[in-house]
């Protein structure tokens, strides 16, 4: 009879042991899910879709009508943000369509949102009403909102102007940040941008009309007091890019010749590139 206190004490301190033993099995699996990388397929122009570590997808400018696309709207059966950098038709896309049947919230620019999208159909409890400067978490994604060098007109004529444009600071659960600058031109907020936010990828405009030497200064002005960008991305530019206009391989002599670290990819359509830091 005198052994059953000690003999429950001992007992209580194996429940405590095997306890403790389970808690830290189980600590690698959220190790292993917050350090996963994240997945990037270019769908072509500036439709690109990102995949986090957690399996929450998010989608930017989804123009899948465009020349180039090999995806359709129905392909697309999972998003969980859409975020639309202005109010051009290539830009916008076929966010409307993509909202309305995955129920994604739709981080966009307060006018352009509550004018010319909800007249498309978009529940008002999906739209995150952003204005530069917004930051928005949503499913453990922070989306930072920022100004944009940029017009922004909407597609419809006769449709409220789209407010001003905008890009994106996209960072996901595991600390690792893309920015999707939609169509801006050089801004020297980009110097600032760099420091503050830190960005592993920068996904910048190379359409027929731009100067690669112009973008790559874009380059160097986000690896300012940042040693994280590590790749750049171009978007805009066709597959076939027209006589004249300016090339990926264009962009990466120019970001080579400021002796910047950073690597342009050449991404190819549909392919899935795995980001980690």
């Amino acid at each position: 009879m005198s052994y059953q206190p000690a003999s429950r004490f001992i007992k209580f301190l194996l429940v405590l042991f095997f306890a403790s033993l389970l808690s830290l099995t189980a600590l690698p699996v959220y190790a292993e899910q917050a350090s996963g990388s994240v997945s990037l397929e270019w769908l072509s122009w500036s439709f690109f879709r990102l995949t986090s570590p957690a399996g929450k997808v998010v989608l930017t400018n989804p123009w899948a009508t465009n020349p180039d696309s090999k995806v359709k709207v129905d392909d697309i059966t999972k998003a969980d943000i859409i975020v639309v950098a202005d109010g051009h038709r290539d830009e916008v896309g076929e966010a409307p369509e993509i909202a309305i049947k995955t129920k994604a919230r739709v981080v966009a620019i307060r006018e352009l949102a509550t004018g010319y999208l909800k007249s498309k159909g978009i529940p008002e409890n999906q739209f995150a009403l952003a204005q530069p400067g917004s930051r928005f978490n949503i499913d453990g994604i922070t989306v930072r909102v920022v100004n944009s060098v940029h017009g922004s007109g909407v597609p419809d004529p006769g449709s409220p102007y789209g407010g001003p444009a905008a890009g994106f600071f996209i960072t996901f659960e595991n600390g690792f940040t893309v920015y999707f600058a939609g169509s801006t031109d050089l801004t020297m907020d980009m110097q600032l941008w760099g420091s503050l936010f830190k960005p592993d990828v920068a996904i910048l405009i190379l359409s027929g009309d731009r100067d690669p030497k112009i973008v790559a200064q874009m380059v160097r002005l986000l690896s300012t007091d940042n040693p994280n960008l590590k790749t750049v991305i171009p978007h805009h530019h066709r597959l076939a890019p027209p006589p004249g206009a300016p090339k990926p391989e264009d962009l990466a002599k120019e970001v080579e010749a400021l002796g910047l670290k950073a690597t342009v990819l050449n991404p190819e359509v549909g392919k899935v590139y795995s980001l980690t830091k």
